[in-house]
């Protein structure tokens, strides 16, 4: 019996530490961001320090990633959060390229600010519209970000490609690329954020910049492609010596997370965002009227049921 009696707390003693081996593993959630240089990462920063007080014992680990990236980060449940963006999630939602299948474990958690699409060159540039990038050498993102899905885009209605391109650099930062005009080794580069951004901003400072407006034409094409594209406007003095109003490509950035994560822990997520707006504001004004009303709009990509709970609560849901 004795022996028996050894054996048994043996088998206990390691059924709880498995299982608290299995605990200690979920209460630790992994956020993806985005490039350097972009608002994606100090955004993330402000988040992991709102979750982690929101929901006690939790620990979140922030990675850097891009939208694509990260919607098949948490699809593959890589990840447990992202920010993501409402052209390239729904394109996923419904199975369409770059995405080979719909996606069936990426949930809506909230709505967040518009994006902008810039293509910017230099001040002493020549180039005055999309078509004028035939021949060029251009700083693009790295598969896997949204800004240069849109890249292959604006192209493509503008009856351009990269194989048109003089040289395509595929840069993983913000702020690799815009060192690239800084030098001299590109004549244009991309990027899909926040106005101002960082990285635009440091190389304005050294060579001045412009943006390569989108005209009506451009956006009917670009709708053909995606009809979650839309136009906005960088308005004049945004950037150092900006003039005039210039109008872009726009798209909503959003947050999403695993349709796997508990509903409760959703739940405290949601509502630590939608309470501490000013906390997230810091870091982005753009989103300092963000209400809740606002993060529960329908963009075609399914609510989490935690985040549901909370925006019915506080009426932004029917119920």
């Amino acid at each position: 019996m004795r022996y028996r009696s050894i054996a048994t707390i043996g088998i206990l003693a390691a059924s709880v530490a498995a299982f608290a081996g299995t605990d200690a593993q979920a209460q630790t959630y992994k956020l993806m961001t985005g490039p350097q240089g972009g608002v994606w990462v100090p955004l993330g920063g402000t988040m992991k320090a709102m979750f982690e007080k929101a929901v006690p014992g939790v620990t979140i680990q922030t990675l850097p990633g891009a939208g694509i990236a990260n919607v098949k980060g948490v699809q593959e449940s890589k990840a447990d959060f992202g920010f993501g963006n409402s052209i390239s999630t729904v394109d996923a939602i419904n199975g369409r390229p770059p995405f080979t299948e719909k996606t069936t474990n990426v949930c809506q958690i909230a709505n967040l600010y518009p994006q902008y699409f810039q293509v910017v060159v230099t001040t002493d540039s020549k180039i005055e519209k999309i078509e004028d990038l035939k021949g060029k050498t251009i700083a693009v993102q790295t598969k896997g970000n949204t800004a240069e899905a849109i890249s292959a885009d604006i192209l493509k209605a503008h009856g351009l490609s990269y194989s048109d391109m003089g040289k395509v650099n595929f840069m993983a930062s913000y702020n690799d690329a815009a060192a690239l005009l800084q030098d001299g080794h590109a004549q244009v580069f991309t990027l899909g954020t926040t106005i101002p951004a960082a990285s635009v901003m440091d190389l304005a400072s050294s060579r001045g910049v412009r943006m390569i407006p989108i005209t009506d034409k451009g956006l009917a094409e670009m709708k053909k492609i995606n009809a979650g594209y839309n136009k906005v406007i960088v308005p004049a003095g945004t950037y150092p010596k900006q003039d005039k109003d210039v109008p872009v490509i726009g798209y909503s950035t959003h947050f999403i997370a695993s349709c796997k994560l508990p509903e409760d822990k959703v739940y405290a997520v949601t509502k630590a965002m939608a309470t501490q707006v000013a906390d997230m504001a810091a870091v982005n004004k753009a989103m300092a009227k963000l209400t809740a009303k606002d993060m529960a709009e329908d963009i075609g990509v399914p609510l989490h049921p935690g985040a549901a709970k909370y925006y019915r609560e506080v009426g932004a849901l029917k119920k």
